[in-house]
């Protein structure tokens, strides 16, 4: 793992290190956000455009080994070039989204590694941020929990007594090839507030070779506040300290289902009390900066998640382009959270997550009375909600 978080110790970091002490992110000329804005027109235009600007993470999901070698490459020497740091994902797991809305990714173990050799190589020794795998630890094909419940995740062509083992074999080389290199930080999947509980977001990302990275992400391609977010990237971190340093059980550590009472912020600061408690126990003092932390997407946060007319959905997809989200906090490395290495926009803003049906037929979204474009097309009437409740808000546009 590089010295990244401490900007001082990175000599080959130095190139990436404005005057002020902390590295500007990339922002790609050649975005998929660019591209969206040269097809439209109008005020469609103008909302690209203005999300153009900001930096953005770039997904790498497909080709071959070679090809995503001299992709990546082309982005990293261009970010090298202006002396700042690009965010890659890497989106091509075996079983990807559990063939879903974002299905894909490359057929086996081995040609997947043989794909993630090839995107490593792109990087060499620039300083990159790699989001290793959305989704790849909420959505394991085959996978029991902590608690013995089956996951909803089984495909019908996948191995159920080879398909979760595999999945955590693929994550933990992915680690170790993206570790190998000097100057990157790589993060997995700690999923979001309103998913896995800590102790089994801790208990998945150990399998997957966490050790060797620097941390884990969260709330990608999702709406989560950041009052819930941060909280949650504290908790994971607190648990994953006391499994790894005093082998607690995970199922131990507290989460924000309980002592605290999910729907209600004001009740988690008992979880905190909690964790407090538990550290005691073992006699654990926190060290949030020897403690893996987190990077947290605020690409669509601003106003929170969506609450869904009551009883009007039997299944409101409240993940799927829900109606007026705003914006969160625009991309940085200074933080100034010691559990948060950075909060960047990893889902890109203005791309719709899929043809949302919420438990209809479809073919239209019945909360927006339209057909929302397929996965990771632009969806302008989302854009222009982003741009107009926003928070803080996106002056100029």
């Amino acid at each position: 793992m590089s010295g990244f978080l401490a900007l001082s110790l990175g000599t080959a970091l130095s190139m990436a290190v404005p005057d002020h002490g902390q590295p500007e992110l990339f922002t790609n000329p050649e975005s998929t956000t660019r591209a969206a804005a040269e097809q439209l027109q109008g005020e469609a235009r103008q909302d690209a455009l203005a999300l153009s600007r900001f930096p953005s993470a770039t997904w790498f999901a497909g080709g071959t080994p070679a090809e995503v070698e001299r992709q990546v490459t082309r982005l990293v020497d261009h970010a090298a070039a202006e002396q700042s740091v690009p965010v890659l994902v890497a989106y091509n797991i075996p079983e990807r989204d559990c063939s879903l809305y974002s299905s894909g990714g490359t057929n086996e173990t081995e040609s997947y590694l043989a794909w993630m050799r090839g995107f490593a190589t792109g990087i060499g020794d620039r300083p990159a941020i790699v989001v290793l795998e959305p989704d790849s630890l909420g959505i394991i094909p085959w996978y029991s929990s902590l608690d013995g419940s089956m996951g909803q995740c089984r495909p019908p062509d996948g191995d159920p007594d080879e398909a979760a083992s595999n999945r955590f074999i693929q994550l933990s080389a992915a680690v170790d090839i993206l570790a190998a290199l000097p100057n990157v930080r790589v993060y997995l999947d700690g999923t979001g507030s309103s998913w896995l509980a800590p102790g089994e977001a801790a208990d998945r990302l150990i399998k997957a070779n966490v050790a060797k990275a620097d941390g884990y992400f969260l709330n990608v391609s999702n709406f989560e506040s950041d009052a819930r977010v941060t909280a949650y990237a504290r908790w994971i971190s607190d648990c994953l300290a006391l499994v790894m340093a005093r082998d607690v059980d995970p199922r131990e550590c507290p989460s924000q289902y309980g002592p605290a009472t999910f729907e209600d912020v004001a009740t988690w600061g008992a979880t905190d009390v909690a964790y407090d408690v538990l550290f005691d126990k073992e006699g654990l003092v926190r060290d949030p900066t020897s403690q893996k932390r987190a990077i947290i997407d605020t690409s669509r946060n601003g106003v929170g998640s969506w609450t869904p007319p009551e009883s009007r959905y039997s299944d409101p997809e409240i993940w799927c382009n829900p109606p007026d989200r705003g914006l969160g906090r625009r991309p940085t490395l200074n933080t100034n959270h010691p559990y948060v290495d950075a909060f960047l926009w990893i889902k890109i803003p203005g791309e719709s997550d899929g043809q949302c049906y919420r438990g209809t037929s479809g073919p239209t979204d019945p909360e927006r009375g339209i057909e929302a474009p397929p996965a990771g097309s632009w969806f302008p009437d989302q854009a222009r909600e982003l741009i107009r409740y926003a928070v803080p808000p996106l002056t100029g546009s």
